[in-house]
């Protein structure tokens, strides 16, 4: 990973190499903000950076020794700490599931800690937790007092440290005050507040804030061949994250079928079109009930959306562009008077499916109520 492959986080990466040419590099950095904006990419790009045998003026070489085992995970002098499931058979320690985490990485480090847990159990195990053992101490004080294998600096990335359990971070805190010579500690949390405050407070915090929203956008359109027009609406509501706009992807079709159907339901309701109010509710009853429950649960989302557009306040408007033209239109009729109601009356039907209710009379009552509070 070289820092021209992460996605925006330009100051961040000049503030590293910056702080290399000074010699002002810190024993334990601690990288932070919300999942998806490129905390794990940065640490390993710096890892590579500091390791690189022909560093270049703003990024490692890519072709060295070190950065050819690096790109692979498997530098002997750059080791990880993330956390684990008990598995019987396994000991609870990162080594165990290193082929794992090499194999997520290097697909995509913009991943989250429940794509991660999801790749470690099995479905009859789905509720486990992973976290980090008191086991991984002993392995990160052992790891650490060997001298380096190959580069100047031994490195140890701990992904998630506010997963780490008290026994496991007292353990290892004289380590973190006082590592060993051209030992470099790279912390990547999701959750500062969460982290023992005796680590936090032994680290140099690295803010990482949203990816700016050019550098997303182009990544979006080059990654998944999508339009500028829906690269910007996903932008909008992702909040500078990737894992976000990866979901928005996903879930874009779901989207579109959910507006069609929204927009159908409240056009045929106002005009009181009988008919085919009983077509809608056959093409309803006919998709699966996870379905349903997310169509209901969009219903209530665009209705709240629509009211407050009323208000022209578009700052707290997230609305991608098809769904915005269709509620500049539509907002009109949805007013104090009748948001309650209708939103009562989608979170009683969606009520209702999840006790498996008789689909076909839930969502007929459902189309009459509404067409009565439209009226």
């Amino acid at each position: 990973m070289r820092f021209k492959d992460i996605i925006g986080q330009e100051d961040i990466k000049n503030n590293l190499i910056k702080s290399y040419y000074s010699n002002r590099i810190s024993h334990a950095y601690l990288f932070y903000g919300i999942p998806g904006v490129g905390k794990k990419a940065l640490a390993w790009a710096f890892a590579q950076f500091l390791s690189c045998q022909n560093k270049q003026e703003n990024d490692s070489c890519g072709v060295c020794p070190s950065c050819h085992k690096y790109e692979k995970l498997i530098h002997p002098d750059f080791h990880f700490v993330f956390p684990v499931v008990t598995i019987t058979g396994k000991k609870s320690i990162s080594d165990s599931f290193i082929n794992e985490w090499r194999q997520i990485m290097l697909n995509d480090p913009y991943f989250s800690y429940n794509d991660w847990t999801n790749l470690l159990v099995s479905d009859k195990n789905k509720s486990k937790q992973a976290n980090i053992f008191v086991d991984e101490s002993t392995e990160i004080i052992n790891k650490l007092n060997f001298k380096s294998f190959e580069s100047d600096y031994k490195i140890m990335m701990i992904w998630l440290p506010e997963k780490m359990n008290q026994q496991c971070a007292n353990k290892i805190l004289k380590t973190l005050e006082e590592p060993p010579h051209n030992t470099v500690f790279l912390m990547v949390s999701d959750s500062r507040e969460d982290i023992l405050p005796t680590i936090y407070s032994r680290t140099q915090p690295v803010k990482v804030l949203g990816i700016d929203d050019e550098s997303l956008k182009k990544h979006l359109i080059e990654k998944y061949n999508i339009s500028l027009l829906e690269a910007a609406d996903i932008v909008k509501i992702s909040n500078g994250s990737l894992i976000e706009a990866k979901e928005q992807i996903q879930t874009s079709e779901d989207n579109k079928f959910n507006l069609q159907q929204f927009i159908a339901l409240m056009r045929l309701a106002y005009k009181k079109n009988i008919s085919e109010g009983f077509s809608w509710v056959d093409t309803m009853t006919k998709i699966n009930k996870e379905k349903q429950k997310n169509f209901l649960y969009y219903c209530t989302v665009l209705l709240r959306e629509s009211f407050v557009y009323n208000f022209r306040n578009f700052d707290i408007v997230y609305l991608t562009s098809e769904e915005k033209e269709f509620v500049e239109k539509f907002s009109a009729f949805i007013k104090p008077e009748n948001i309650e109601s209708l939103v009562k009356i989608i979170n009683d039907s969606s009520y209702h499916i999840e006790r498996n209710g008789n689909e076909k009379i839930i969502y007929t009552d459902m189309f009459f109520l509404i067409m009565k509070v439209l009226k």
